[in-house]
């Protein structure tokens, strides 16, 4: 069942991209000299093939001038209450991503100018292979647990109650390096999901 689930999602995924691909007047080169992506990739997943990584959704999603969130088709809820309350907080856990982060949206939509999101990311998560490059800026904040921060080749390891701010056109990439789960506030602009 959950083969077919991840098939479902995948499939889900390529329409949604080629649809905007379609919608923007983009070509598969135009979308692949944006996003950096290869055409046979961006092919495979319009297609529904394959499995892509959250870094490529990512890359791909940039390039289309959307938030991620937009690919993995979430609809918004009909009413929007400015308050989220903790048990109340939607999990962003697309299906493609299957690392272990749990990644919880503070904000109550995407609809913003920034999104506020609380992350628990397991011991050893490392996004190195699929470095982020978008444009806004970024806030980490750490609440508990060691986090490690790759900007474009300096490294910086924060530690419980410590935050980094950066231009998010600075390749970067995180890795928790501790040996527990990592909890972090993450504030983007523009959202990126």
């Amino acid at each position: 069942m959950l083969d077919l689930d991840i098939e479902e999602s995948q499939r889900q995924v390529g329409q949604q991209v080629r649809a905007l691909r379609v919608e923007r007047g983009m070509t598969l080169e135009d979308l692949a000299g944006r996003s950096g992506c290869s055409i046979g990739s961006l092919s495979q997943i319009e297609r529904g093939l394959g499995n892509p990584a959250f870094g490529t959704l990512a890359k791909v999603a940039h390039a289309l001038g959307v938030p991620v969130v937009r690919l993995l088709h979430s609809p918004e809820p009909a009413v929007i209450s400015p308050v989220v309350r903790k048990h109340e907080r939607r999990r962003i856990a697309p299906p493609v991503v299957q690392d272990g982060t749990l990644y919880e949206l503070l904000t109550p939509d995407f609809d913003r100018a920034l999104e506020v999101l609380r992350l628990r990311v397991p011991p050893g998560h490392d996004t190195h292979m699929t470095p982020f490059v978008h444009d806004g800026e970024e806030v980490c904040h750490l609440l508990r647990g060691t986090h490690e921060v790759n900007l474009n080749g300096s490294v910086y390891t924060l530690y419980e109650g410590d935050t980094i701010s950066f231009p998010s056109t600075t390749p970067h990439w995180f890795r928790n390096v501790g040996p527990r789960e990592a909890e972090l506030i993450h504030i983007i602009t523009p959202p990126t999901w």
